[in-house]
């Protein structure tokens, strides 16, 4: 047999960068559930709610009226007008048209601004605990993340002086997410003004906001971004969103962004040469999202509410928990230290949140993400974008677990 040519190399971009832990923990999930076991996945953030009706129709419909050909490649005039009006609504930002752009998820647009204002060597700073996607497109792009650490104690919330202590000479970027994925940590007005005060004294740093939880909020809790708390910087400050989570539209793949006329000009001619426009009956289900009732987002955030007060209050009952009540989102991120040193019920000894989620998912079948996914251990990430009844089972489960290490 003729020996096999060797593969041509690959790009190291490629090679520098992994998949998420969340989708190699749901695909042990989903391994272990072929095998017969009774597994309750706390691993991925997808909304369980159903995509409104009218917004399902008003896709059906655009789709009998033919709009399905290729769309402009900034996003439909409809659309693009309507994601004004959302911003002028809800946070009192005027932003010409021009300067709004459609992606493919609220993930493109992440690409887009990175790709348009990293090169080689340069700095990202990142709030830690932080999703892993930034990381991961940061890397692709030959950036180096640097990690502004946000523990527990300080609510996970930035703090002037770790923001202070991450800028170097190579920062070129900053990346805010809040509502937080993974914490549910939510940035008041009065905590992104004290960035703002920071980012003043560093103007040749860009900003982009990920605001993809914004209508995640609980207690009252204000939605705030940085362009209209602080409008002096917004010549510098790109928002995004989507409608994702809020909306229940995962599977739609509709974000966009908005921000100051040069970056969006990139970040249009990055997606140009990636993905081109954005589907077309997306955009059409996106605008009955946006121009539809909105009264269910309140009610679906009292609902996530509920389940996170369920969720904390069972993980602090159990041994070796401390669970911080997040403001928004859906997600819980407990503190497991004092679980770990000990040995399972199964003989297993957990020097690591990697440990402990493994452990959980093979011994107690509730599968989590470990914190070091998210740049932050020793913590797990649980979702709680499922049903309470779920979650409560889940959550004996869990105790049950720590209670016999």
């Amino acid at each position: 047999m003729a020996k096999r040519a060797a593969m041509p190399p690959l790009s190291a971009r490629v090679g520098r960068t992994e998949l998420a832990a969340t989708f190699a923990m749901a695909a042990r999930a989903r391994a272990l559930r072929s095998q017969g076991h009774d597994i309750i996945s706390l691993s991925l953030g997808e909304p369980d709610f159903p995509t409104p009706a009218h917004v399902v129709e008003a896709a059906h419909a655009a789709a009998v009226r033919g709009e399905t050909k290729y769309p402009p490649l900034a996003g439909t005039d409809a659309l693009r007008a309507a994601v004004r009006r959302k911003y002028q609504r809800e946070q009192k930002l005027d932003v010409p048209e021009a300067n709004i752009l459609i992606t493919n998820g609220g993930k493109q647009a992440i690409f887009n601004v990175v790709m348009s204002v990293i090169g080689s060597g340069d700095e990202v700073v990142i709030p830690a605990p932080a999703w892993a996607g930034y990381e991961q497109t940061v890397r692709f792009a030959g950036g180096v993340p640097v990690f502004a650490p946000c523990p527990q104690a300080q609510g996970f919330v930035l703090q002037p002086g770790a923001l202070e202590a991450a800028i170097t000479p190579r920062t070129r970027l900053l990346l805010l997410n809040s509502p937080n994925n993974p914490s549910g940590a939510v940035f008041s007005p009065a905590a992104l003004a004290r960035i703002a005060e920071v980012l003043r004294r560093h103007p040749d740093i860009w900003v982009l906001s990920d605001d993809i939880y914004e209508h995640l909020l609980f207690d009252g809790s204000p939605y705030a971004t940085l362009a209209a708390v602080a409008p002096d910087l917004a010549d510098r400050i790109v928002t995004l969103t989507g409608v994702s989570k809020s909306y229940a539209m995962t599977g739609w793949r509709i974000g966009f962004c908005v921000g100051p006329a040069e970056i969006i000009k990139a970040c249009t001619v990055v997606q140009a040469t990636a993905t081109s426009g954005v589907s077309s009956i997306g955009q059409a289900a996106a605008l009955a999202a946006l121009e539809g009732p909105q009264d269910f987002l309140t009610e679906r955030a009292g609902q996530y509410q509920a389940r996170r007060d369920l969720v904390v209050a069972r993980l602090n009952e159990a041994r070796g928990i401390a669970c911080h009540r997040p403001d928004g989102a859906f997600y819980v991120f407990p503190d497991i230290s004092a679980c770990l040193g000990r040995t399972t019920k199964a003989g297993r000894r957990l020097e690591n949140d990697t440990d402990f989620s493994l452990a959980l998912l093979e011994e107690a079948h509730v599968a989590v993400v470990q914190g070091s996914a998210f740049a932050m251990s020793p913590h797990i990430r649980i979702s709680t974008a499922t049903s309470a009844a779920v979650l409560d089972r889940a959550c004996t489960r869990i105790a049950e677990f720590c209670n016999c290490i």
